[in-house]
């Protein structure tokens, strides 16, 4: 089993890749699957790939999920 955290878009680097962050960690990400990505949008990847878009209240609700599962 995997846990997808959701990451947020820095900066597109060109068609395929673009730079994302959580925290104060930075991971450049394979974004070709995906249509119509923005630097500020959250994404889900695996294996380096982003698979899915998030909008920003679904985002935010996955994160304070994790933040309350590594508290308790």
């Amino acid at each position: 089993m995997c846990l997808a955290i959701p990451l947020k878009i820095k900066e597109i680097l060109d068609s395929e890749r673009a730079l994302v962050i959580q925290g104060s960690a930075e991971m450049e990400i394979n974004i070709s699957l995906l249509e119509n990505l923005e630097a500020g949008d959250f994404v889900i990847v695996h294996a380096g790939f982003a698979i899915e878009t998030l909008d920003i209240p679904e985002a935010e609700a996955r994160l304070d999920l994790f933040k309350q599962m590594t508290t308790e």
